[in-house]
């Protein structure tokens, strides 16, 4: 779990080192270029109120030499192994070359070596079948970790000892992170922006993307689920106006009746578009406007609720613990913002640990 410090290094950094985090993206043969450009577009728009880039993204390959990617032409690298070793974080997109290990096989001499040369304490991060690399290294042995869907039975042949978790866009285990296919690499690297510096950094970079810096559908990777005809009635207007109203009550019948929807008829196109109910739904963009505000005013935690739409202090206090392991104060202190005057004691917590689901 992400546990918080006494004297946090937020974002990864080897203790004592000033500068940008480092983040190696390892390309490997067979890699699919927009998986494989995720990180220096997401990480690369990151800035400090200064102007000053918070991660520096170098492309490597295990041994400095160019790749074939699955789209046909040579990714040329800007490093070797030696940025891996030099790395905080290191990125591991897929590779759809290597089909030895969808049997359980050894990564490739080269491969190996590079990975054995990450130092001890490196964040991992792996993006799609990525997360084959890792478990093939042994890294993801007896951890929760994630990768496509389609992909969970061969996944679970091949490396028993990982426990799979393929209903979630990513699992972030601490020092080991890994996401769902494709677009969920852009998920995972804006939560581990979110981690490092806050959530008001994260939706900067997300508007930077044009990407939502929070899946509207919470977690679940979506698997098989039919795409609502677009002849019938959305609840996408009524969703938009509940942001702008979510320190009011909000009952089902007053959604269902700004949707011009009967109370059965609101709840099931709700699910199918969103992929949870209009609770969980209000839940999980309640605490995120009352995580932002903590991180971005000095509001008591109780006012903070309030606005929130989450009823008393202690009320948040319960949510926050039960979604992310940490009381209102603890988190504030870590992200940023003043205390809250309760005196609400020192607590050590997860943010954002373990699977990340629709809040239930």
């Amino acid at each position: 779990m992400n546990e918080i410090p006494g004297t946090p290094v937020r974002d990864g950094r080897a203790e004592g080192r000033v500068g940008p985090h480092r983040i190696a993206v390892l390309a490997l043969p067979g890699v699919p270029p927009f998986e494989l450009g995720i990180p220096s577009r997401v990480f690369g728009s990151v800035e400090d109120a200064e102007g000053r880039p918070l991660y520096e993204v170098t492309v490597c390959t295990a041994d400095g030499a160019p790749v074939r990617s699955d789209a046909g032409f040579t990714v040329q690298p800007a490093a070797g192994p030696e940025a891996l070793a030099e790395a905080d974080t290191v990125i591991v997109p897929p590779t759809h070359a290597m089909p030895e290990l969808s049997r359980g096989g050894p990564l490739p001499p080269e491969v190996g070596a590079a990975i054995a040369g990450i130092r001890p304490g490196t964040r991992l991060v792996s993006i799609c079948s990525g997360s084959y690399v890792l478990a093939a290294a042994g890294l993801l042995d007896g951890r929760p970790a994630t990768t496509h869907w389609n992909l969970a039975p061969e996944f679970r042949r091949a490396f028993p000892e990982v426990k799979l978790d393929e209903e979630v866009l990513f699992v972030d285990d601490g020092d080991v992170l890994t996401s769902a296919g494709v677009a969920a690499g852009v998920d995972l690297c804006l939560h581990m922006i979110r981690r490092d510096h806050g959530a008001a950094v994260a939706n900067r970079a997300a508007r930077m993307c044009v990407v939502p810096p929070w899946r509207d559908g919470g977690q679940a990777q979506f698997i098989d689920r039919p795409v609502p005809e677009p002849t019938l009635a959305s609840t996408t207007a009524t969703r938009a106006w509940a942001l702008e109203h979510l320190a009011e009550p909000l009952t089902l019948a007053r959604l269902a009746e700004h949707a011009r929807m009967s109370l059965r008829s609101f709840t099931r196109r709700f699910r199918d578009e969103v992929g949870m109910t209009p609770g969980q739904w209000l839940t999980a963009q309640r605490l995120e406007l009352a995580k932002q505000l903590l991180e971005t005013t000095d509001l008591p935690i109780d006012l903070v609720a309030h606005r929130a739409g989450l009823g008393s202090g202690n009320s948040l206090r319960v949510h926050m613990r039960t979604a992310f392991g940490i009381s209102p104060t603890a988190y504030r202190r870590t992200f940023g913002g003043d205390g809250d005057g309760t005196g609400e004691g020192d607590e050590v917590g997860a943010v954002g640990g373990g699977a990340s689901r629709p809040w239930r």
